[in-house]
C-alpha cells in the first residue's frame, strides 16, 4: 500500500462539511495532515463543480462517494451523471435501509436491482460497490448463507464489487482478514475503521491502531485481491474529528505503508 493510496472518507467530517466554505478550509486540513485523496460522502448540498474545484485546488483525488441508496437503484441515471461530472468511477450502496431481512421476497429483490445497477454504471465505465454493515451477517431465510455472501454470491461480478468496512465486518461476527480474502478481484476499495470495546463492554468506533484489528494482515489480504483506494473512517470519535485522523494516518504511514 502507498501513501497516496490512503484516503478519508468525509462522512467521519460531515459536520465540517455543510457548506462550500467549510468544505474548503476542511479539504485544506486534511491536505495538510498527508491526505492525497477523500470519498465524498455526508457533505452539503455543495455543486459538484465547486467540490472538484476545491480538491483540484489542494491536491487531492476524489477517489469514490457515497450515494443515496434509493437513487442508486432508482435513479440510476441520475447517480451516473453526478459521478461523471464529479469525474470518479467508483461509488458505493451505503446501506440497505428498508428492507425487511425476515424477507426472501424483498432480498432477492434487491440483489436484482443492485446487479441491474451494476450493469448500468459498468455500461457508463463507472463501478458500483456494496458497503456492509452488520445487518449483513443475518442469514437469509431459507438458507445458511450471511447477506453478504449471498448479495456477492447472486450477483455478477462486473455488475457489483465490495467496499468492505473492517468495524462492521468485525461487529457482525465475521473475520475482516478472512473476508478480504474472500473478495479476490472484486474489492477495489475498503474502509479501514478500527474496533474496540469500552470497560462495561460496548464495542466503540476508535482510530487506527487503537483497536483489535488486525490491520497489517487485513491490508495484505486487500492489496491481493487488487484494492486500490485504502479509505479511513470513523463514524463518531471522542474529541476534534481532524485530531482522530491525524492519529489514524500517522499510525498508517508508520506501520501500514510499504
Amino acid at each position: 500500500m502507498k501513501i497516496s493510496q490512503v484516503a478519508i472518507q468525509l462522512y467521519t467530517l460531515r459536520d465540517h462539511c455543510k457548506t462550500a466554505a467549510d468544505f474548503a478550509v476542511t479539504a485544506k486540513k486534511v491536505r495538510a495532515i498527508g491526505y492525497e485523496a477523500v470519498q465524498v460522502s455526508g457533505v452539503g448540498p455543495i455543486p459538484e463543480s465547486e467540490i472538484v474545484s476545491i480538491l483540484k485546488n489542494e491536491g487531492l483525488t476524489l477517489c469514490a462517494t457515497h450515494e443515496g441508496a434509493l437513487k442508486i437503484i432508482d435513479e440510476t441515471d441520475a447517480v451516473i451523471e453526478r459521478l461523471k461530472k464529479l469525474g470518479t468511477k467508483l461509488t458505493a450502496y451505503p446501506h440497505p435501509a428498508g428492507i425487511d431481512f425476515t424477507s426472501r421476497e424483498q432480498i432477492d429483490a434487491l440483489v436484482k436491482k443492485l446487479d441491474a445497477a451494476g450493469a448500468k454504471f459498468r455500461a457508463a465505465g463507472l463501478t458500483l460497490g456494496y458497503h456492509n454493515h452488520g445487518i449483513e451477517f443475518v442469514k437469509v431465510p431459507g438458507t445458511q448463507t450471511t447477506f453478504l455472501d449471498y448479495v456477492f454470491a447472486n450477483t455478477d461480478p462486473k455488475n457489483l464489487v465490495a467496499e468492505l468496512d473492517t468495524y462492521w465486518v468485525q461487529f457482525g461476527g465475521g473475520d475482516p482478514v478472512e473476508w478480504a480474502a474472500k473478495l479476490r478481484g472484486r474489492l477495489p476499495f475498503i474502509h479501514l475503521k478500527d474496533y474496540s470495546f469500552l470497560a462495561e463492554g460496548k464495542p466503540f468506533y476508535t482510530e487506527i491502531g487503537n483497536g483489535t484489528l488486525p490491520f497489517k494482515k487485513i491490508v495484505a489480504e486487500a492489496e491481493k485481491s487488487g484494492c486500490e483506494w485504502f479509505i479511513v473512517e470513523q463514524d463518531s470519535t471522542p474529541g476534534d474529528p481532524f485530531v482522530s485522523i491525524k492519529q489514524s494516518f500517522d499510525y498508517i504511514k508508520a506501520n501500514l505503508v510499504g
